[in-house]
């Protein structure tokens, strides 16, 4: 290989891939990342994970996150205690070292092999880590430079009081709400609400950290990491796109989660420009993705709802799923599948994934299966870096240069109801939790109910198409 390429991974969060217009949206275009479609390589059979969190960890590690006992996850909001002034930012750190998600021996973690190839490693956006993290976990897994949330209840709204650049604690000024400004929809009535303490969207502070990464870094190999937190809910943004302003076919909450999505496009745009502006367009891998699949945090009463279709029948995700057309979802953001994010249905894991790279990869269409866990794996295969031991990822290195790939035979995940395997030949098998048995409810509740109760029968086994 000639040169090895910079690599730029945009990770939206929550975004079903129906949701773009290069996967079939009717309603709005998104021209940006379609151009990473049409310039690159577009994936039909790539899977995510659920949600959020084991998303990241599987991401980051390069495994998949139905491995018993793997990790465990923290509390979101820590961070709030900080604007509280009940805890210190050195109690916070304590309190997250000792209870949180800690690397086991030997674990090795995706920035860590772009490092071993002599690469500057960043990472913008949301936290990469559990639901708590701290600037000494991110520094251990191999990050030279990160800006942004590091609480993912914080991450719910757009208006950050802090945000931490190398582990220093950032003020924005002009914004004062401790839940970050988390609220649903930025207009009642039609008007834009009081923006009072809502001075800075947080996209608008990742794009200038990105610009600035990607600058500082042009005259050497990069790894920049942007886990966006669009379009995740609470839905906010306090301009409507006007390609979809006049649409009479969407209500104005669908209007302004739209236009998220298409300001994430916005920086999915900023980021191709100043590539293109500083010559580094050829030999850059751009890699777009989401974490799992679609939710609908556009959700209104009476029109659409994930729990219950539109004639009152109620979705068990056992025999009875979701699916936009008897649910109501006038975007189909789930691109036509059955689910949701947390469920192991297609449209809760399927997500959409785009490569472009003008220099190596040709542009393409392909059904080959691959996971949310083998980034890693395909990193050290492009950059000729040695894998950790007991990875669960496999490189698509080889389909990228136009060579033969199979891809998996079968990929793993979790989900809120069990674990869930696909194999490449179209079919599922999903071990669903018996609802009547037990109670889907917090982090760790599941487990403890298994252990007190050992019910017989509370395991289905369904193998079906997906």
């Amino acid at each position: 290989m000639g040169k090895k390429p910079n690599l730029i991974y945009i990770y939206a969060d929550d975004l079903g891939r129906g949701m773009l217009s290069c996967y079939g949206q009717k309603h709005f275009k998104t021209p940006n990342i379609d151009r990473l479609a049409t310039e690159g390589m577009r994936f039909t059979e790539s899977y995510g994970c659920s949600f959020c969190a084991p998303a990241r960890a599987s991401l980051l590690c390069g495994v998949h996150d139905a491995h018993a006992g793997r990790w465990t996850f923290t509390k979101a909001g820590i961070y709030m205690e900080l604007d509280k002034g009940t805890m210190t930012l050195d109690q916070v750190y304590e309190l997250i070292h000792n209870t949180g998600v800690q690397g086991g021996p030997g674990d090795g973690y995706l920035p860590q092999i772009a490092k071993r190839a002599g690469y500057a490693t960043g990472q913008v956006g949301k936290l990469e880590w559990g639901f708590a993290t701290t600037g000494d976990e991110l520094d251990k897994h191999g990050w030279d430079y990160h800006y942004g949330y590091y609480d993912h209840q914080r991450c719910h709204g757009y208006y950050p009081t802090f945000l931490f650049e190398n582990g220093n604690k950032v003020d924005i000024p002009g914004n004062t709400m401790i839940n970050c400004g988390a609220k649903l929809s930025a207009f009642e009535n039609g008007e834009l609400i009081d923006m009072t303490g809502r001075a800075v969207y947080s996209q608008d502070l990742f794009d200038q950290k990105i610009v600035e990464f990607i600058r500082a870094h042009k005259d050497e190999p990069f790894f920049l990491y942007h886990p966006s937190q669009l379009p995740h809910g609470a839905v906010f943004f306090p301009e409507i796109h006007p390609s979809v302003a006049d649409n009479s076919e969407l209500t104005p909450l669908e209007k302004e989660f739209a236009s998220m999505i298409l300001r994430l496009d916005k920086t999915v745009g900023i980021i191709l420009d100043e590539l293109d502006a500083l010559g580094l367009s050829d030999n850059t891998m751009v890699i777009f993705s989401s974490d799992n699949g679609h939710t609908l945090a556009y959700a209104q009463p009476g029109r659409l709802s994930g729990s219950v279709m539109l004639d009152g029948t109620r979705v068990d995700n056992v025999t009875t799923k979701y699916h936009s057309d008897t649910n109501g979802d006038v975007f189909d953001g789930n691109d036509g599948m059955a689910g949701l994010k947390l469920t192991s249905w297609e449209g809760g894991v399927k997500i959409p994934y785009l490569i472009r790279w003008p220099q190596a990869v040709k542009p393409a269409v392909t059904d080959r299966m691959i996971a949310n866990y083998d980034l890693m794996a395909t990193f050290a295969d492009l950059l000729e870096v040695e894998m950790p031991a007991n990875k669960d990822g496999l490189s698509y290195a080889s389909l990228l240069k136009g060579e033969q790939f199979e891809g998996h035979d079968y990929v793993v995940y979790a989900s809120y109801m069990g674990p869930a395997i696909v194999a490449k030949d179209g079919w599922k098998l999903r071990v669903v939790i018996d609802p009547d048995k037990y109670r889907i409810g917090v982090f760790g509740d599941l487990r403890r109910q298994f252990t007190q109760r050992h019910t017989a029968g509370a395991l289905r086994l369904l193998w079906r198409a997906v």
